[in-house]
């Protein structure tokens, strides 16, 4: 333990990383899941808030576009119904549940019940004994012939308010007038009231843009993207990237993605336009894709002029093994030879500790042990000289927090206020930490993979997810011949562009495989396959008969789901 202070406070960078894939039926616009706006008035709104309670903490908040798209399209609806609209303004069920639930009709009314059901049970919906007697009758009512006729619009509508509620950010429900008053009924919601919970609904989403902004304006966190739709870059530019960390893993069919450092660039350059659009400023870092790094993608990140990327600390043990290196250095600054993009490696073990295990424990004990932990390295970087140490942790900024007390309020208050505060740690963000010019070590090597496990296996290698990317496949060769032998315009090259950018996201592979949950496996099988199927019609090309076909076929056990299947260890 070293007897004096150290000339600086170790650097601690949180990267809290926002993302949801595109949920909106291409044909009509209805939202097929509703997690961007539920999540939007949990977890984004709880961060925000969060950070403007503590003007000292720094955080990086990464966005992926084609989530942003779908925030501001929410806002969008719900403004133009509140401002007299008609309820087809609302495109996602669960919202016309709250406005309007005499609307609902036939097998929407089912479906309906289904989804409101779909929360943490312990920490959202027993936390409000009127929300979990509530469930308790829809569960019973989804025993019969016709659950969605034998359940009254003022049933659906309590229903419907009390999950609102129950979604409501911590933040939110202690702060808004409304939201405290209607948590004090038991129920019997007049429409007054639900459109009124609408409105903070969409006044929160619609608030989000300029909330990040100004908190990015005062220096206090800096806002970074992902590649538009959310793509594994690395397999798009070598189909056989997975195969660096697993040789022997099977393989789809075809050798390559047709094109693919293409459209690799295409999500890049079309996710920095929508990110300059609606949050006002260029990103200069970026966590690519599930931190998805090879080194054809940090080329290309290089080139596209992105300062920092960051990946999984395992992707760097891979590639230092492979270089016959130490590992003592994890927490330092990483380049690749000839490059000036820098490269972090996140700190799994206290990463998944936040995402995982503090969970369970007392907050103050909690922020007791990161803090006991972040000294530990600081300690034993001065003792090993390491120069410009640097701790990365970074996680899913959503999922994590319904599986706390309170929507983790009482963790992510007291981490702030206490590292903030902390003599041996700063609070920073990566582009403030390159800002003083830190020594990068050189990565002779770079192994493909990911922040999960170090390896795309998540993504590629297993039947179903090979398959998947068969299909992908097959629809980017008829989409090229299409554009070769069509008459695109712009707009109509704009608008296939698009569809088929939203088929290349990372969240249909994710959910193809053994360890998810089966009812999660069949939704975005299904909305895989009606993707596709939209962008062959969008080409003019028929649809083939096998989307028909269901790509996976479930088999998971829920002991073997972790998270909901939304969140996975750093390692194996």
């Amino acid at each position: 333990m070293p007897t004096t202070l150290p000339s600086r406070p170790l650097p601690v960078v949180f990267l809290w990383h926002m993302h949801q894939p595109e949920y909106r039926d291409p044909r009509d616009g209805v939202y097929q899941q509703p997690w961007t706006y539920l999540h939007a008035i949990k977890d984004y709104a709880d961060m925000a808030a969060h950070l403007e309670r503590w003007p000292d903490a720094r955080v990086v908040v990464n966005f992926v576009p084609i989530l942003l798209e779908q925030l501001e399209d929410y806002a969008a609806q719900i403004d133009a119904f509140q401002r007299g609209g008609e309820v087809t303004d609302l495109r996602d069920p669960l919202l016309v549940s709250l406005a309007e639930p005499s609307e609902l009709v036939g097998d929407q009314r089912r479906g309906v019940i289904e989804a409101l059901l779909r929360a943490n049970r312990e920490r959202m919906i027993d936390r409000f004994e009127p929300l979990a007697r509530l469930v308790d009758a829809a569960e019973t009512l989804l025993q019969t012939r016709d659950p969605g006729g034998y359940a009254t619009d003022a049933f659906i509508g309590d229903l419907s308010t009390w999950y609102h509620l129950a979604w409501l950010g911590e933040t939110l429900r202690q702060s808004n007038p409304l939201a405290r008053e209607l948590l004090e009924r038991d129920g019997d919601f007049d429409a007054q009231s639900r459109r009124s919970l609408l409105g903070v609904i969409g006044e929160t989403i619609g608030g989000l843009f300029e909330r990040f902004q100004a908190l990015a304006d005062r220096g206090q966190i800096e806002l970074s993207m992902t590649p538009y739709a959310h793509p594994i870059m690395p397999l798009l530019q070598d189909m056989r990237a997975g195969q660096e960390a697993e040789p022997a893993a099977p393989q789809p069919e075809a050798e390559d993605y047709p094109d693919g450092e293409q459209r690799s660039r295409w999500h890049i350059e079309q996710g920095r336009t929508v990110f300059r659009r609606l949050l006002g400023r260029d990103p200069a870092g970026c966590w690519p894709a599930e931190g998805a790094i090879s080194d054809a993608t940090c080329r290309l990140l290089d080139q596209a002029g992105f300062a920092w990327a960051a990946s999984g600390q395992q992707v760097l043990r891979n590639s230092l093994n492979h270089a016959h290196q130490t590992l003592h250095c994890d927490h330092q600054v990483f380049s690749r030879p000839g490059q000036g993009l820098r490269l972090f490696f996140r700190d799994d073990g206290l990463s998944d500790r936040i995402g995982f295990d503090y969970q369970n424990w007392h907050a103050d004990d909690a922020v007791e042990d990161l803090v006991h932990h972040l000294v530990s390295i600081a300690d034993t970087c001065e003792h090993l000289g390491v120069e410009a140490p640097l701790v990365p942790i970074i996680l899913d900024g959503e999922n994590a927090w319904e599986h706390y007390p309170d929507n983790g309020f009482w963790l992510l208050d007291g981490l702030y206020k206490r590292l903030s505060a902390h003599p041996r740690i700063e609070m920073s963000t990566f582009s403030s930490f390159l800002d003083e010019q830190p020594p990068a070590v050189e990565l002779k090597a770079l192994v493909a993979g990911s922040w999960v496990y170090g390896n795309l296996a998540t993504w590629v290698g297993e039947t179903a997810k090979n398959r998947a990317w068969d299909r992908l496949i097959e629809a980017r060769q008829a989409y090229l011949d299409a554009e070769t032998h069509g008459e695109w315009d712009d707009t109509t090259r704009a608008r296939n562009a698009q569809q088929l950018a939203v088929c290349e996201g990372s969240d249909w592979f994710w959910w193809f495989g053994d360890d998810n949950p089966a009812e999660a496996t069949r939704d975005f099988d299904r909305l895989f396959r009606l993707q596709l199927a939209r962008l062959y019609e969008l080409i003019d090309v028929p649809v083939p008969v096998i989307l028909d076909e269901p790509i996976s076929v479930p088999t998971a056990a829920a002991d073997r789901v972790t998270g909901g299947g939304t969140m996975r260890r750093g390692q194996a």
